[in-house]
């Protein structure tokens, strides 16, 4: 029974989705629907994608985008992802905010967890390339540039609550290569991601190690939570961005700092794909981490 659980949660990997509108009209003049689902990928001891992988596309005509469309369309997923020798997901993740009523409706529905969260990058990274490569060339394409959406209204980052606010922290910088062997690190919370695999394996990853002493356990429990996305540099501030729109302040630069963290932040958007880490620790000099994110810098809309 042990063993045939383990092999469950090894086939039941966690799920991102998308279900929104692409740039293609049907005959009926309306805009087309579309799901995609993907399950996010595992982790192997070299840093690049390990395990069974579940990709799962369904277009939806623009008069049947509801919940019951949505909630009979994962059904049919959840089915066809059995058939491949896949357990159903852990978790759901859903990273528009506009669509969050919708889908949590039909994840309910069949009893699934949704996780409101723009940790989702390998949807992100999926869809980026069918509107590349894929819509382009459908019938109906809306070539030309279209106008553009409304720009977001981004909240004003506020302090971690005291329970998630470490004692220090610092700036930090790890290879990719070093980065590859994350999986086997001694971590009690982590989140990995997989690695690029045309980038340099000396490019240099930037990050921040937070230490907590002794409630450094707890931190990185609370930030877990938070399903952080990425660091950012916002005037003289670093930010955490988590969740859908959630913006944590970590600290206050100075304007110096500020310009060099964005500086490095570019270049790693450039030679290491936007990756960045987030790291607990207790203190300074120790080996293990309470926790440790991996983080990619992802666009806005």
């Amino acid at each position: 029974m042990i063993a045939t659980s383990a092999i469950d949660q090894a086939l039941s990997p966690d799920w991102e989705l998308d279900f929104y509108s692409r740039p293609i009209l049907d005959p009926d003049g309306k805009k087309r629907w579309e799901l995609l689902i993907c399950s996010t990928p595992a982790v192997g001891i070299d840093g690049r994608c390990s395990g069974p992988e579940f990709r799962w596309q369904r277009a939806c005509p623009a008069a049947s985008v509801n919940s019951i469309w949505l909630r009979e369309a994962l059904e049919q997923a959840l089915a066809d992802a059995a058939d491949a020798g896949l357990g159903a997901p852990r978790r759901l993740r859903c990273w528009r905010v506009s669509m969050r009523t919708m889908v949590q409706r039909a994840a309910d529905g069949l009893g699934l967890e949704l996780v409101p969260s723009r940790r989702t990058y390998a949807l992100v990274s999926w869809l980026q390339q069918r509107e590349r490569e894929v819509y382009p060339s459908e019938p109906g394409y809306l070539a030309g540039p279209l106008a553009p959406p409304p720009a977001p209204i981004r909240p004003v980052p506020v302090p971690l609550p005291e329970v998630a606010r470490g004692e220090s922290w610092s700036w930090a910088s790890l290879p990719l290569e070093v980065l590859a062997g994350a999986s086997e690190w001694d971590a009690a919370f982590a989140s990995l991601i997989p690695l690029p695999e045309s980038a340099d394996p000396q490019a240099q990853v930037p990050g921040i190690r937070l230490f907590g002493g002794g409630r450094a356990l707890a931190i990185a429990g609370w930030l877990a939570g938070l399903e952080p996305v990425r660091l950012e540099i916002d005037a003289a501030r670093l930010v955490l961005e988590a969740g859908l729109e959630d913006r944590w302040l970590l600290g206050s630069l100075d304007p110096e700092e500020a310009a060099a963290a964005a500086a490095a932040f570019r270049r790693a958007r450039e030679q290491a794909g936007g990756l960045q880490f987030l790291a607990v620790q207790g203190h300074e000099s120790e080996q293990r981490f309470a926790g440790f994110w991996l983080l990619r810098d992802l666009p806005d809309a």
